[in-house]
């Protein structure tokens, strides 16, 4: 009986020792929350994001004003994103819309979300997920908020992913022709026609469908596909190729310098940024 009355007053005497120790730990004074912010605040403004974004969660956590703690959340998210920590930069933001759903820089942060999709695009012979989730998004913002400052670069961005899935189409069908599974490269050419026939890729798709169709025997196909292209893009490349395919005397032109100059502007950017 006595060992057990002398075993309960020594763990009586821890635990009252350890809620002391706790106790005391949780008078020490915390560090000024204003103070953390400009810390952060200082290393973000020399690039250096790993020691930023650590300051910018500490800040978010110690503020008690909740515009300052979501001001410092998307700061700490900008900072994942400055060190191409777009997983963690993504999570952090999602956690940023489900704490702070009125915050006033939401806008933004709907705004960083897009660009890190749009940054995690490769080319057209890559993964198409990374394409659907910035196209997604950036016609989520251009939706809720098209009179923004942000929206006139989103549209831009958003011309570029149009022209990358047309890309990403073609080389496809291309793959198709390549081992001759004319149906679904028909598909596909056909899928450019339909949907992406703003870029600049809807030529080349055409003079495919021409190819195929006519060396399927299909020569009817062939013909509707040539007029296409040549009602639309009558003195182009493509359109002599098609007319060549249907007509074997046919000897086109070869292009000269003051034809290549006609190029638009947005066709040489786009090419130069595939």
């Amino acid at each position: 009986m006595l060992i057990r009355k002398f075993l309960f007053l020594m763990m009586v005497i821890v635990f009252f020792s350890c809620s002391k120790e706790k106790a005391v730990y949780e008078l020490e004074p915390s560090e000024d929350p204003y103070k953390i912010y400009q810390d952060a605040h200082k290393a973000f403004e020399i690039g250096d994001f790993f020691y930023a974004q650590k300051r910018f969660s500490e800040a978010e956590l110690s503020f008690e004003i909740p515009e300052l703690a979501a001001k410092s959340s998307i700061m700490a998210s900008y900072s994942l994103y400055g060190i191409n920590f777009y997983f963690e930069a993504l999570e952090n933001l999602n956690r940023y819309f489900k704490k702070f759903p009125a915050d006033k820089n939401s806008v933004y942060a709907h705004y960083l979300e897009a660009i890190i999709y749009f940054e995690q695009i490769s080319d057209e012979k890559r993964d198409l997920e990374p394409l659907l989730k910035a196209a997604k998004k950036i016609d989520f913002f251009l939706n809720e908020f098209p009179d923004t400052e942000y929206a006139i670069d989103l549209q831009f961005k958003k011309d570029l992913i149009i022209n990358q899935m047309a890309a990403k189409e073609l080389f496809i069908a291309k793959y198709y022709i390549s081992v001759q599974k004319w149906i679904p490269a028909i598909n596909r050419l056909k899928n450019i026609v339909e949907n992406y026939n703003q870029t600049i890729f809807i030529e080349e798709a055409l003079h495919r469908l021409v190819e195929i169709n006519y060396y399927l025997g299909l020569v009817q196909e062939a013909k509707k596909y040539t007029k296409i292209l040549g009602y639309n893009y009558n003195s182009s490349e493509w359109f002599k190729k098609s007319y060549t395919v249907l007509n074997k005397d046919y000897k086109p032109e070869t292009t000269n310098k003051k034809d290549k100059e006609k190029e638009s502007f947005i066709k040489k950017i786009i090419k130069r940024i595939k």
